[in-house]
């Protein structure tokens, strides 16, 4: 009967063991842990809505240009001249970037954008130009021709590396503060130069 008795309790403390290491392998591997990396991704919606700004204007620039032009002749010289005026817009369409512009590096949130260029290359105000002196008879190809001529002389004095770099900097600023009010605390917006129009 010790020997009977002595058996039980063997195999009770066996089976006790068994149980015990049992729940101990059950617990390693079911555990639960909770962790959060507090690293906010940007979502492609969100991109979306960015791009969906379209044109984004950072500098505007008027300019007035006067263009003549003398005629000789024969019998005495035609000559014209007009004022022409425009505004020069330099800004980004966003509609135009790349699917890899905003990208996230751990908890900052990425933008490249090129360089700012021509946002409109119709920027002459046609109602607005004016001749002053007009004498002889021009055809309306020559006038034609003094537009031409005003187009590239106002993109000639008003993009200028200077007023590129005030509206990269411009773009830089208010890019950056769009995707901050979208609740992004770290932002880094570069630039990658590409050639105007």
């Amino acid at each position: 009967m010790n020997k009977l008795r002595l058996l039980t309790v063997i195999a009770v403390a066996v089976c006790i063991i068994v149980v015990v290491i049992a729940l101990m392998r059950c617990n390693a591997t079911t555990s639960l842990h909770i962790s959060h990396e507090g690293q906010v991704e940007i979502t492609p919606t969100q991109i979306d809505s960015i791009r969906s700004i379209g044109q984004w204007e950072f500098l505007s620039i008027a300019d007035e240009e006067i263009v003549d032009t003398v005629r000789h002749g024969f019998f005495g010289d035609d000559q014209l001249s007009r004022i022409y005026y425009g505004t020069l817009r330099l800004g980004l369409d966003l509609r135009t970037m790349p699917d890899d512009w905003i990208t996230m590096d751990h908890d900052t949130v990425v933008v490249t954008i090129p360089s700012a260029g021509l946002l409109d290359d119709d920027f002459l105000d046609e109602a607005r130009t004016r001749s002053f002196i007009e004498e002889g008879k021009w055809s309306e190809a020559d006038r034609a021709a003094l537009s031409r001529k005003a187009i590239y002389l106002m993109r000639r004095r008003c993009l200028t590396p200077a007023n590129i770099r005030r509206a990269n900097d411009n773009a830089k600023v208010q890019i950056e503060q769009l995707i901050r009010s979208m609740g992004f605390k770290f932002v880094k917006v570069g630039g990658s130069p590409s050639p105007l129009r």
